[in-house]
């Protein structure tokens, strides 16, 4: 970086309606798992900042959940931390798939956006893999129109496909030039300013979400109890006993989560397990429980307790 080339750090939030492929965006620019993907909506439910290194730059990313019409407490108090993160960024992508028409949802967040005036916006058509040439044509049309409708300037429009690459590298150099100038804000080499304990319950519940996301899509919420490192363990074989706690609505969906002589815990348990030692980059040992906290979603109590 020559000595005339300021160094800039900033905060961009990714935005769209759920399912616009934001968390799998989020961890290809990372280069690694920090926001749990799913193909279900509402499944972010914590801010996950990953964080993207550069010599000129430092480039932290505010996942949010997916704005959408609230019906229940925990719809309402989604939204409000949605659009409170989007007034204290630098920059905003508002990500539509290529492989969907621009609908009703995508209309409500642009005009959502459209009232955050100082804010720059970048259009990202992501899922670019999922279509041809000519429809991949017809959508940047499309979203250049809805910015004109809505009188929405974007700096930048950039088709991407997070999947396998393409041009994420080019949205990172679009999205640096927004940012100010100012030092670093976080350690080189941190990804996430997620608490560990965070992002293991995310991974726990990401796994347990797995086959069973069309029965229980919004009912599964993870608390991890305790993280402690297995004593008396010698220092090369070091054991790290997580502690869990599957929270679920009703009794009868108790047994969907354990599955048969509880082969679904089980399953789940090693997916969790596997993807938690890449993670913290140590051997654990995942205990698992189920329990029933009656219509959480409703209720404020149970809400701030599950950590909401």
């Amino acid at each position: 970086m020559s000595s005339t080339q300021q160094h800039r750090s900033g905060f961009a939030c990714f935005v769209g309606r759920p399912n616009a492929g934001k968390s799998t965006l989020t961890n290809a620019l990372v280069g690694t798992k920090v926001a749990i993907t799913s193909d279900r909506p509402q499944t972010t439910r914590h801010t996950v900042r990953g964080i993207v290194h550069r010599p000129d730059a430092q480039l932290v990313l505010v996942d949010t959940p997916g704005l959408h019409k609230p019906r229940t407490l925990l719809g309402e108090r989604l939204n409000d931390v949605v659009r409170a993160t989007w007034a204290e960024v630098d920059v905003i992508g508002f990500c539509l798939p290529a492989d969907q028409k621009i609908g009703p949802g995508d209309k409500f967040i642009a005009k959502e956006i459209a009232g955050i005036k100082r804010t720059p916006k970048v259009a990202i058509v992501t899922k670019t893999d999922l279509v041809d040439s000519k429809r991949l044509a017809e959508q940047l049309l499309d979203v250049a129109k809805i910015g004109a409708e809505l009188g929405i300037e974007w700096a930048e429009i950039v088709p991407v496909s997070a999947k396998d690459g393409h041009q994420v590298d080019l949205l990172v150099d679009l999205l640096v030039p927004l940012l100010p100038e100012g030092p670093t804000l976080y350690p080189h080499g941190d990804l996430t300013d997620e608490p560990e304990q965070v992002m293991v319950a995310e991974l726990i519940r990401e796994a347990a979400l797995e086959g069973v996301r069309d029965e229980l899509p919004h009912s599964l919420a993870v608390v991890v109890e305790e993280m402690i490192p297995r004593e008396g363990r010698p220092a090369d074989r070091p054991l790290l006993d997580i502690h869990a706690n599957v929270y679920i609505e009703r009794q009868s969906q108790k047994a969907i989560v354990i599955g048969t002589r509880g082969a679904r815990l089980k399953a789940v348990g090693t997916a969790a397990r596997q993807q938690i030692e890449a993670l913290l980059g140590t051997p654990v040992f995942l205990d698992l429980h189920v329990k029933v906290a009656k219509d959480w979603q409703r209720d404020p109590k149970q809400l701030r307790k599950l950590g909401f």
